[in-house]
Parts: structure tokens; sequence; C-alpha cells
């Protein structure tokens, strides 16, 4: 063959050999064009969960490749290599944090992140109620299944106290009812921790606020009848009615006389019913033969019974006494009193009253 004959072969196979390149270059584009399609769809298409919604925890220390490849092993998602792009592409790569979350259907991979890396971790909430003594709520702090329960049900109210840093404090009525809200992993100790700053922050700040003229010497005082308070009634119009009796009889020496105190004062001896002889057993917390205040709250008290002590109604009444349904009718002399027990109490018929005492 002569050089006349290579010439138009040799360019008849480069011909052939760029066609097959541009096919080449062609068929890469289009799969590059295919795959970041997909990877654009993949960025807003919800992830495949399994049910409306479920808890998915990101371990500590866990990092983006783990999190993609282990949502890919469960199903979630389809393409790990595209949720660790995208992880990186939006610098949330190193920004994740570890908890527990709620994944809700319609989650995107990038609303996932943003979730990650905002730590919108799964909330629990446990509610702390008016009125309950220190024993009560620890045992709903026990029963919660989500807490880590670092304290066991023998140990003493002094040893759990100074756990908390708070040696010597007596925790009756010490801890703020509310419902507080929590992450998975929270211990029973810190729970208790920052209810007892939250009363502590809200009887400072309620103390500032005080009326003039009140017969406590220090917030404690009037922590102690917010308790008493708050274990008379449960209405709450009559808060600051009961306060401002309570109140009158520490201004002229009378003893209390409130029945709660002496339930509180018997601990496990009180059988539910409360009898003659049980209000005439002396103890330091019997204000049917002390006078004064009792040495320590006898429940939790709410922020109504703290600001019904600490703003109480003005008024004569010295004596209330129950109706029923929870509501009292409140007396300015011993003898209505006692005409209202024998109505109220005895059930005697053809007792004629006057309005209760707050009403006139």
């Amino acid at each position: 063959m002569n050089a006349s004959t290579e010439q138009p072969e040799n360019r008849r196979t480069g011909a052939r050999l760029l066609r097959l390149l541009v096919l080449l270059v062609l068929i890469a584009l289009l799969a590059v064009a295919i795959m970041l399609d997909r990877y654009r769809k993949f960025q807003d298409t919800a992830l495949a969960l399994p049910e409306q919604e479920m808890l998915y925890t990101m371990p500590a220390g866990a990092s983006l490749n783990q999190l993609a490849y282990d949502l890919h092993a469960k199903n979630i998602i389809d393409y790990p290599r595209f949720l660790i792009l995208l992880g990186r592409e939006t610098g949330a790569a190193r920004r994740l944090q570890a908890g527990e979350y709620i994944l809700r259907q319609g989650v995107t991979p990038r609303i996932l992140l943003e979730q990650l890396v905002a730590g919108k971790v799964n909330q629990y909430g446990l509610t702390l109620i008016e009125g309950d003594t220190f024993r009560e709520m620890l045992q709903r702090l026990h029963d919660n299944p989500v807490l880590v329960h670092t304290l066991t049900e023998d140990e003493t109210d002094a040893e759990i106290m100074a756990k908390l840093g708070h040696a010597g404090e007596h925790p009756e009525g010490r801890f703020l009812p509310d419902t507080y809200y929590f992450t998975r992993g929270t211990s029973d100790i810190d729970f208790l921790a920052r209810a007892w700053r939250a009363m502590s922050a809200h009887l400072e700040s309620a103390w500032e606020e005080r009326e003039e003229g009140l017969p406590f010497k220090a917030p404690e005082e009037a922590l102690i009848l917010a308790s008493i308070v708050e274990k008379e009634t449960g209405v709450a119009e009559e808060r600051p009615v009961i306060a401002g009796v309570f109140i009158r009889r520490l201004q002229r020496g009378m003893l209390l006389q409130t029945d709660p105190t002496v339930i509180y004062g018997m601990g496990d001896k009180f059988d539910g019913n409360l009898r003659l002889r049980d209000l005439r057993a002396d103890t330091p917390y019997n204000t049917y033969t002390r006078k004064g205040l009792p040495p320590t709250p006898i429940a939790m008290p709410g922020v109504d019974a703290i600001h019904a002590v600490l703003h109480p109604a003005k008024g004569k009444s010295l004596y209330f006494v129950a109706m029923g349904e929870g509501k009292h009718y409140f007396s300015n002399t011993l003898e209505q009193h006692n005409l209202a027990v024998d109505k109220f109490q005895k059930k005697k018929k053809g007792i004629k009253l006057p309005p209760s005492g707050h009403e006139q």
C-alpha cells in the first residue's frame, strides 16, 4: 500500500475515533446531567419514613457518613452519597448535634440536616403539681420513663438535698410547680435542680414586689404560709381571701388552727380521718397547739398561692369553714363561725347566716 492510500484510511480512522470520543463525552455529560437531576430532586424529596413520625437518635460523635449510611440501611434514603454531598455543600457536615429527634412525614434531606444542625431535639414534659408534697413529687419523677434515675427510693430528704448542693435545707415547698420540658438523658437530679432554681428565682422576685405591713421576716415565711393556702383551697378566687384570714390571725397572735398542717405533722399516722385527739396531739406542725407558722412548708405552693400571701385580700374575716364543692364560708366573729360550722359541717337545719365575710 502506498502513501496515497494510507492517508484516506488514517483520516477515516481518526474520524471514527473522534465520533466515538464525542459519543463518550455526550454519554458522560448525559450521565452527569441525570445524576445532577437526581441529586437536585433528592434534596427536596420527602424521606421514606416507615410511620407518620418516628424517633431517630443521632449518637454523640456520629459523623455525616454514619448518618447517611444508617438512614440508607433503614431504607429511609436511597442515595447515602447524596446526603453526604449535601451536608458538605451546605456546611452541615461538621455541625450536626447529637440527640433524639422526631422525624415527621414530609421531612426532606435538606430539612433533616437543618434540624440536626439546629439541635431541635425531642422534648418531653413532666408536670409538678401544686399541693404535692416533696415525696409525692419524687414519686412522679420515679415513675417517669424518660428521666435517668440516679436517686433511690430509700435515700433520705437530707441526702437528696446534699446531692443538689443544698445540704441542711428542708426540701418541702422548695420546688416550683410547673410543666418542665427536657430531653432524653436528663437525670432526675438535674430535673430537681432546675425546679429548685425556678422556685428560688420566683420567690425572690415575688418577695421584692410584696405589699407592706405583712407579718413575714423573710421570704421563706411567706413560702410556708403559701403552702398552707395551697392545701386549704383549690378555688383560685379564694386564695387571697384565705391568705388574708391567716395574715390577720398572725398579726393578732391567734392560732392558725389549720387542719393541713396537723395532717402533715402526723406523717404516715394519718389514715384519712382527722380526729379531735389528733388536733390535741402536739407536733411542730400542729397549729392548734402552737402559735405562728409551722417550721417548714407543708407542700409545693404554686405561683398563685405565693402571690396571694404577698398580696392578701382586705377584710375583717378571721375564720372560714368548708361549705362543700371546694368553697368556704368566711366569718368575722367566732359566734358567726360557730353557726357556720353547725350549718355546713354538722348539717343543722334552720340556721340563717349573713353573707360570707369576704362579701360584706
